[in-house]
């Protein structure tokens, strides 16, 4: 009989979404595309800049366009302390009347990696506040089982660098933090295309939160429909579950009963 899993979607936080697919909504090359690809994903979640749409002529009107059809998860990027990630979570809280927030707390920004010790603050004060946090963080399985212990309601570690599409660099680790961790993961930062999307559900994570791979594609709207069929491709065959790996082959065909020739 085959798993049902897959029908019963994503769970976070008391909310079922049919769709394991998180999208991004910026550097895009105009916003009619930026609808139409997040329309071709079938994604449900849409995560907004706040601090970078604020500060963008027509910024409203993007919060006017996804509002009501999509769940708003507002990211704190551009972040650098656990205070300004506060901060900004509560301002976009108050703008987008949502308790959702992608937490974000960057090192440096040449690598764009996260700052583990502000992110660990950041995290328990908004959990704190009531807050829904999805933080992004280093594929580690420790920084990973500190942020499950906090109470966040995801868990979302990099595959490699944001933007980089170098897809997933360490899938060791994050059997790793599959295996420790039993809140919702999502794979954040670095998928470049529909294969690497496929391989971090065949891992066993519960989604993929991608936005460059798409905006930046020279079709996004195409490849935001193969970005949609390749999570919906590896998370089907992870609950089937593979053929074990052999060194040598075994034949499809027994040999029993075969004619003798």
């Amino acid at each position: 009989m085959v798993s049902t899993a897959l029908e019963s979607g994503l769970q976070i936080a008391g909310k079922t979404f049919n769709s394991r697919l998180l999208i991004g909504t910026s550097r895009y090359p105009n916003q009619q595309v930026m609808l139409d690809a997040i329309s071709a994903s079938g994604a449900e979640i849409v995560t907004v800049s706040v601090r970078r749409v604020s500060f963008e002529s027509g910024g409203e009107g993007l919060f006017d366009l996804l509002r009501g059809k999509y769940q708003f998860l507002p990211n704190t990027a551009g972040c650098f302390t656990a205070r300004d990630a506060v901060i900004t979570a509560e301002l976009a809280s108050e703008a987008l009347e949502t308790k959702w927030v992608k937490l974000e707390v960057i090192g440096d920004e040449e690598t764009l990696f996260p700052d583990v010790e502000e992110l660990l603050k950041a995290a328990e004060e908004l959990v704190k506040k009531d807050f829904v946090v999805l933080p992004y963080c280093n594929d580690d399985p420790i920084t990973c089982k500190k942020l499950q212990d906090i109470g966040c309601a995801a868990v979302m570690p990099l595959a490699a660098p944001i933007g980089s599409g170098m897809g997933i660099r360490n899938p060791y680790n994050l059997r790793i933090i599959r295996e420790q961790c039993s809140l919702p993961l999502i794979v954040d930062a670095g998928v470049g295309t529909a294969s690497d999307a496929a391989l971090a559900m065949e891992l066993g994570m519960d989604g993929v939160l991608l936005n460059t791979a798409v905006a930046g594609a020279q079709n996004p709207i195409r490849m935001a429909k193969a970005m949609k069929l390749g999570i919906q491709g590896g998370r089907l065959a992870f609950e089937s579950g593979r053929i074990p790996r052999k060194l040598y082959a075994t034949a499809s065909s027994p040999s029993e009963g075969m004619a003798d020739l």
